[in-house]
């Protein structure tokens, strides 16, 4: 049945113009995703679009898309192509296992990795690893800002989970590998699945490279499992200070020790397929925001102004520490403007699981419904002059105009469950940069936004100077 909110006549879904006999919008998807998404808006608040020949029904009311993801969500799985695509990389890990019991135990157990209590315990080794990659950029050398920010999200992100003890050849290999591994999911969302199967060699270069990832993961879970407590132990920390066990663990400990000593553990693969979501998560998003950011500091000396006073004020000329980071209001703020402005998803799916009417419109059972952070967060009904960069959008005065429309997190059960590690990390990072380099400056012409999995530039180099 409808939900009662919704209309109960239904009318004819408008189809967007400019489809090809075969390839339907692939041409635009292809060619100018995000100008083509945006466009949708004009033409209804759902609008059917083809991807080959088949129908997808994009949302382009944040109101609508709130009953996909939280209001009708039983209506609407986790599904479709790029999750499809996803999940041939990620396994069954928390981004792509389907809706279910599965879904929500492995959610339950995870959880306590991601409140802001047990993020703290991880914040002082993520800000001395961070600084010492930071700092360790040569001065004056144009730099590729994008890679540079997923390097240091990533490795921060590794001391973060695995812990401060992690063997160094493991984590420069997680370096070395993680950032083809992402192109090759990359190729691998936008092309036909049939594609995907053929015996080419970037198919086999991209599985093995998989391969490769897992053994490492393997590697990293086994060091933990001898590395950290057993359960019933896990909280040596609280024996006599002088312990050494106590000592070593709270230095040395990681997020995932909270799976390892689950009361229902997860299997091995499970370990490994949530091992691998959260690592590319962790580094895809946060570097992409990032690397925005820099390039918008660049441009906007009133905000870098008022980012570097505000962060003096806070921290004089002492490091950063984790307990400054609720006194950055205004860097949360630009943080957040970054956010919106690119993303950091701008397309995503889900599945209709029986006949559905959303709004009036009819969404067959077995369709994709497509949602997009991007779109919604580029509506000048809810954010005025949405091109332009103004964090002072984000003042508890402003802010209520958005009304639900900022969703680079999800929303519902299936939100991002890594969201306070997320704004933590990306504080953290900032914070070091702007500490350690007085001077941003932006070397070549300004960066596209090239949409993929994420909105990321298509190049960026900078160089940071003293």
């Amino acid at each position: 049945m409808p939900s009662p909110t919704a209309p109960t006549s239904l009318t004819a879904t408008p189809a967007a113009p400019g489809s090809l006999p075969l390839i339907g919008h692939v041409h635009r998807l292809a060619r100018d995703p995000l100008p083509f998404i945006t466009s949708l808006r004009e033409h209804g608040s759902v609008v059917r679009i083809r991807i080959g020949p088949t129908p997808a029904y994009v949302v382009t009311d944040p109101a609508l898309t709130r009953r996909v993801l939280v209001t009708d969500a039983a209506d609407f799985a986790k599904g479709g192509k790029i999750i499809d695509a996803l999940r041939v990389f990620f396994g069954d890990g928390l981004a792509t296992v389907a809706d279910g019991d599965t879904h929500l135990r492995n959610r339950r157990l995870m959880q306590p990795m991601f409140n802001k209590a047990h993020i703290a315990t991880r914040s002082t080794a993520m800000i001395d690893q961070v600084r010492a990659l930071v700092t360790g950029w040569p001065e004056g050398i144009p730099r590729d800002v994008f890679a540079d920010m997923n390097d240091v999200t990533l490795a921060a992100f590794l001391v973060a989970l695995f812990g401060t003890d992690l063997p160094e050849h493991l984590q420069r290999d997680f370096t070395t590998l993680m950032p083809e591994i992402m192109k090759g999911t990359i190729r691998q969302t936008v092309l036909p699945s049939w594609l995907n199967r053929l015996p080419l060699p970037a198919n086999r270069a991209h599985a093995d490279r998989v391969r490769r990832l897992r053994e490492l993961v393997d590697q990293a879970i086994e060091h933990r499992k001898h590395s950290a407590p057993p359960s019933g132990s896990a909280n040596r920390a609280t024996e006599p200070p002088g312990c050494p066990h106590a000592l070593r663990t709270q230095e040395e400990a990681g997020l995932f020790d909270t799976l390892l000593n689950a009361e229902d553990p997860l299997t091995y693969q499970q370990l490994q397929d949530e091992a691998i979501t959260l690592l590319t998560g962790a580094i895809e998003t946060t570097g992409a925001t990032l690397a925005w950011t820099l390039y918008e500091i660049s441009q906007n000396p009133q905000v870098e102004e008022r980012l570097r006073a505000e962060l003096a004020s806070v921290c004089a000329n002492r490091p950063l520490a984790y307990g400054d980071l609720d006194h950055l209001p205004y860097a949360r703020r630009v943080l957040q403007e970054s956010i919106r402005k690119y993303g950091p998803a701008w397309m995503v799916t889900r599945t209709a699981t029986r006949d559905v009417n959303l709004g009036g419109h009819r969404i067959p059972q077995g369709a994709d419904v497509v949602w997009s952070p991007y779109l919604h967060q580029h509506d000048p009904a809810f954010f005025p002059e949405p091109d332009d960069f103004d964090p002072d959008r984000w003042t508890a005065e402003r802010a209520s105009i958005t009304r639900g429309s900022f969703l680079a997190f999800g929303d519902g059960r299936r939100k991002c469950i890594g969201e306070n590690f997320a704004w933590t990390e990306l504080q953290i990072i900032l914070a070091t940069i702007l500490q350690t380099w007085p001077r941003l400056e932006l070397v070549g012409r300004p960066p596209a936004a090239q949409a993929v999995v994420t909105v990321k530039p298509d190049t960026m180099a900078m160089t940071y100077s003293r």
